[in-house]
């Protein structure tokens, strides 16, 4: 027979190590929710695509001969900015000479220059515009709102929209049908107020036969 001593020996080490397992795995659980209650939440792609767009427009600057700051951006240097990222577009821009000029599918490929698209323009400075404000620029001073870049904005997309044979005109929304119920016409307006129509006149109907 074995003795009782080791039998409950036993039986306290098992307890121990469970106690020591379970503690482990509430300290680790306790880890992980801290870690995750602390890291900052994800951004939304507008949000990730507007603080790229703020860093290159940043390292824009710093590589522009002579430097410039922020405070000392103008409206010019926007403009800069814009053209300089036509070498980096994607999209076809025919030539008045070039047999595809207005043609919207052309058959053939040409020698045209590939440009920034007006709507990667116009979403692009949208963003700058915010980004300039939340990074403590006045709105009153902010280059990306000013009217040279509202006009160059313009032109960029009529003469993409001759070239390309795309129309970038908004689509009018739909107004809605006018309602039956108009107030104030005939009966519905005693209704609509709670008081209801008078009934005809009994003495006036007797007078009438």
């Amino acid at each position: 027979m074995e003795p009782i001593g080791d039998s409950s020996s036993s039986e306290n080490n098992n307890t121990n190590s469970n106690s020591s397992s379970m503690m482990m795995i509430s300290s680790s659980a306790s880890t992980s929710s801290m870690a995750t209650s602390s890291s900052p939440p994800a951004l939304s792609r507008y949000e990730s695509q507007k603080r790229r767009d703020w860093n290159t427009f940043g390292q824009y600057l710093k590589n522009h001969r002579p430097p410039l700051s922020l405070s000392r951006c103008s409206s010019a240097h926007v403009l800069e900015f814009l053209r300089y990222l036509d070498q980096f577009g994607k999209t076809k821009v025919h030539n008045q000479i070039c047999p595809f000029y207005g043609h919207p599918n052309p058959p053939a490929p040409c020698p045209c220059p590939l440009r920034q698209a007006w709507g990667s323009l116009d979403a692009l400075i949208g963003r700058l515009r915010a980004a300039f404000e939340e990074n403590g620029g006045k709105p009153e001073a902010n280059p990306f709102g000013a009217r040279a870049i509202r006009l160059y904005l313009r032109e960029v997309r009529d003469l993409q929209s001759k070239a390309r044979g795309i129309s970038y005109e908004k689509k009018k929304r739909k107004r809605p049908p006018p309602s039956l119920h108009q107030p104030g016409v005939g009966s519905s307006s005693s209704t609509s107020t709670g008081v209801l129509p008078l009934p005809p006149n009994s003495s006036s109907s007797g007078a009438n036969q």
